[in-house]
Parts: C-alpha cells; sequence; structure tokens
C-alpha cells in the first residue's frame, strides 16, 4: 500500500510520500536509543510541563489538524476536532496524574520483615523504546493514548502509523518537537508494514503496542514473542448491546444509533450487534430504524454531515461483501443496504440495520467495519448472554436495564474487558481499556496503561544497607 493521502470523499490522491530507506530509519532508531538515556532521567514536573505545552498547541491546531484528519480518513469533521480535543484532555491528565501512578509501591512491614529486609519497595522503571503500530481510523487519539503515558514515563516512542494518515503522522512528531520534547523522543516513522519486523527485532526497541486488525496482531505478537519483547495489543471487536424489559427504551435506540455509527461505524467499540429483549423489541427496533434512516451521508467537511465516506474502496467492498452473504442466506433490510444514491465519487455507504441474522452468516461472526447494524431478538438474559459471548472478540459490551441483579449478573458472565450500563463505551484517561480473546490482550489509559512499559524494579534492603 502506498504511503499516500487519498481523500475518501472523492478517491482523488492528494499526496504521497517516499518510505523511509534503511539508512533514515537506522538515523532514527538511534536517535530514539539516545534519547531515551537522557529521558528517563527528567523529572515528571519538566515531562508534565513538555506535556502540557503539547496539549495547548493541539489546541491551538485544532481545526487545521482536524480538516487533516477528515481529508485523509473521512470522518466527519465535527468528529475530527472531538478527537484532537480528547487528545489534549487525555495529555493534560497524563501530565497532573503520572507522577502519582508511578509512585513507589511499599509492601506490608510485616511481609518485608519475613522476606528478611529491613525495608523494601516496588519502583517503576521505563523500559525503553517502544515501537507503536497505529491505525488509520481515530488517527491522533489512538496514538496519543500510547504517547502521553509513554513519555511521561520517561520512555521514548517511534510510531509506524496507517501508510493512509501519514500527515496526521507527521503532525505528531511535529506537535512534540514544538513542545520542546528533546530530539529523538517522539518520531514518526513513514515505512510500509513489511519494514516493521526489522524495526521490532532491532535490540535498541524494547517493546511494541498495536491497535488494529486481529492479523496485524497476530504478526507483531509473534515477532515480539521471538525476541521476548513485551507487547500490548487492542484487536477487532464486535461489541454487544444489549437492551433488556427495565431499560429507557427511547434513550436506549437514540443512544445507539450514535454507539453504532461513531467515525462512520469504524470504530473497534463501536456496538454492532443488538441484542433486544423481546419485550422491549419493537418499540426499540422502530425508534432505533428510524434514527439510522434520518442519518444525513455526505460531505465529511460539511458541519451538517453525521456519516461520512469509509476510509477506502476496499474497506466498502470488505462490508458490501458481508451484507450480500447474509442477504443471500435470509437476512432482512430495515433500512440501507447499499450505497446512497447521488454520491457516486468517494467510498459512501448507507446505515444500515439487518435483522434475521443466523449463525451461518459471516456477519454473525465477523467484525462488520462500517455503518452496518445487526439486530437480534431474544427471549431473556440467559440468551441475551450466551448470544452476547458467542463471538470472537471480546472488546467491549452494553447493557441498558435498571435492575441491579441483571447488572451483576452481565459483570459476571460477559467476555469483555468492559460493561458498560445505560450508556454506550467510550474510552477515558483514567480508565483501563483493553479486550479479552481475540480483541487482544493488555491494557491502556489509567495507571493500568502507564505501568504497561514499566519495568516494576523490586527494590529490598537487607540488613546494614541503612547507612
Amino acid at each position: 500500500m502506498p504511503i499516500a493521502t487519498v481523500n475518501p470523499a472523492n478517491g482523488e490522491t492528494l499526496r504521497t510520500f517516499d518510505a523511509l530507506d534503511e539508512r533514515e530509519t537506522e538515523r532514527r532508531l538511534a536517535a530514539a536509543h539516545r534519547a531515551f538515556h537522557d529521558h528517563r532521567t527528567t523529572t515528571f514536573a519538566e515531562r508534565a510541563r513538555l506535556m502540557n505545552r503539547a496539549a495547548d498547541l493541539l489546541d491551538e491546531d485544532q481545526q487545521e489538524i482536524a480538516r487533516t484528519m477528515t481529508t485523509e480518513m473521512g470522518k466527519p469533521v465535527k468528529a475530527a476536532r472531538a478527537e484532537a480535543a480528547k487528545c489534549a484532555k487525555a495529555m493534560r491528565w497524563y501530565a497532573a496524574n503520572a507522577e502519582r501512578l508511578l509512585a513507589d509501591e511499599h509492601p506490608d512491614e510485616a511481609d518485608v520483615k519475613d522476606s528478611g529486609a529491613t525495608r523494601a519497595r516496588v519502583h517503576y522503571r521505563p523500559l525503553g523504546v517502544v515501537l507503536a503500530v497505529m491505525p488509520w481510523n481515530f488517527p491522533l487519539w489512538q496514538v496519543m493514548r500510547f504517547a502521553a503515558p509513554a513519555l511521561m514515563a520517561g520512555n521514548t516512542g517511534l510510531l509506524k502509523h496507517a501508510s493512509n494518515v501519514p500527515q496526521t503522522a507527521l503532525y505528531i512528531e511535529d506537535l512534540f518537537t514544538r513542545a520542546g520534547f528533546p530530539a529523538g523522543v517522539f518520531q514518526t516513522l513513514l515505512i510500509g508494514s513489511g519494514a516493521v519486523e526489522a524495526v521490532l527485532r532491532d535490540p535498541r526497541v524494547a517493546a511494541a503496542t498495536l491497535t488494529g486488525s486481529e492479523p496485524a496482531g497476530r504478526s507483531v505478537a509473534s515477532v515480539a514473542g521471538d525476541e521476548v519483547k513485551k507487547t500490548v495489543l487492542e484487536l477487532g471487536g464486535s461489541d454487544p448491546y444489549v437492551v433488556l424489559p427495565s431499560a429507557d427504551v427511547e434513550k436506549a435506540a437514540d443512544t445507539a444509533v450514535t454507539a453504532r455509527v461513531q467515525n462512520n461505524g469504524q470504530s473497534c467499540i463501536a456496538a454492532k450487534r443488538f441484542i433486544v429483549h423481546t419485550d422491549a423489541y419493537d418499540a426499540f427496533t422502530e425508534r432505533f430504524t428510524a434514527g439510522m434512516r434520518a442519518l444525513t451521508v455526505g460531505d465529511p467537511l460539511e458541519e451538517s454531515t453525521d456519516v461520512g465516506p469509509l476510509s477506502s474502496e476496499q474497506g466498502r467492498a470488505d462490508l458490501e461483501e458481508l451484507v450480500e452473504d447474509a442477504l443471500a442466506k435470509g437476512a432482512t433490510v430495515l433500512c440501507g443496504g447499499g450505497r446512497p444514491a447521488g454520491l457516486d465519487r468517494g467510498w459512501f455507504y448507507e446505515p444500515t440495520v439487518l435483522t434475521g441474522i443466523t449463525p451461518d452468516m459471516r456477519i454473525h461472526r465477523e467484525e462488520t467495519f462500517g455503518p452496518v447494524a445487526t439486530l437480534y431478538r431474544v427471549a431473556d438474559l440467559d440468551e441475551a448472554v450466551d448470544l452476547a459471548n458467542d463471538t470472537p472478540f471480546g472488546l467491549s459490551s452494553n447493557v441498558w436495564t435498571r435492575d441491579a441483579g441483571e447488572m451483576d449478573r452481565c459483570v459476571r458472565d460477559l467476555e469483555a474487558g468492559g460493561v458498560f450500563f445505560n450508556g454506550m463505551t467510550a474510552s477515558h484517561p483514567a480508565l483501563p481499556f483493553g479486550g479479552v480473546k481475540r480483541s487482544g490482550y493488555g491494557r491502556e489509559l489509567a495507571g493500568h496503561g502507564i505501568r504497561e512499559f514499566c519495568n516494576a524494579t523490586t527494590v529490598w534492603y537487607g540488613p546494614g544497607s541503612d547507612a
């Protein structure tokens, strides 16, 4: 895949970039390694000063970087502005909280004594150079939720971004440079996917994080495993959205529209499978389908647009295959189901609701990365939980109920990294984020995320250690 900005609203190639050659890649690796040895010794106060400065600059650049993201991958520009604002918020949160999150831990005094020590502690040290392999769908947020904690912990970062968002990738490097971070602390590598293995195997790279597809995750995990290097993976999702009889059905249906089509439906944590109790099914279906049908599809640079194009022609083709397979096997279209009229240029697809889904349909097992919802009717909570778990993925889940017992049951039994009650799944810097099963492993954000790329060092002081 060429490294290029191709506007998904009209298919026009706006800019192309040459991939870094081996010599320049080596130079950047060496710079990252050198920078780590100094950056790791800086104070939290100094790192926080630089991170806050970067957040201020991002706020100033919000309009410009939002248009860049929209032009590169098609998200509505108002959503792109919100993404930039969210990044600045996370950067400030880590600037304010990193020192607390990485404070030394002190074991119980009795346990310390039992170990034969006079005192002991757990001290968090940065690992080194961390390679981030990031996707196009949230081209700023996916990177910042890695970069903010990693840099605040004292690591340095190398970004291999998706090849269709090169301008966003270069902007991020420039942002940290303008904020005053020393040379080499954060760099973008404009390289193809075939060059990732060599970078990951380089002994100067200590760890890797990847957000993306399951095949990409397998590839990085395999190489990292062979090199015995730490990885964090956030892969696909097919999140259930469960609506039970005690729910506020109108609110659940209205929220379901946003939960399905956020980012043009191209989000790992978007609700994709809508599992509705039979007592609420008719009312939910009517309102949800009407909401999906009412969305405005069009130019993502227009403020009135709700749903823009998919990021690529191949992405739309993949989505069409899933829908066509379902229809051939008996699914019913309640709205949408094809390319919107009047939008012949660009990679648009209508907001779509399908019902009558059966296990033999590909769409029942595979992730739909676009504005297509599958709708299921269930008889009770047992059936809802079983269906919610009938997926190879386990990223997050949404449950609408006012019943405390049903909440407890879902927390206990849903196979997912998150359970969101009476609202849609969203990431927040103070809450850990990640999945189970084929959605990956490890956590981003919160204290869990910043400690993923730290060496939890046991410090033990024997008798005579106290001066």
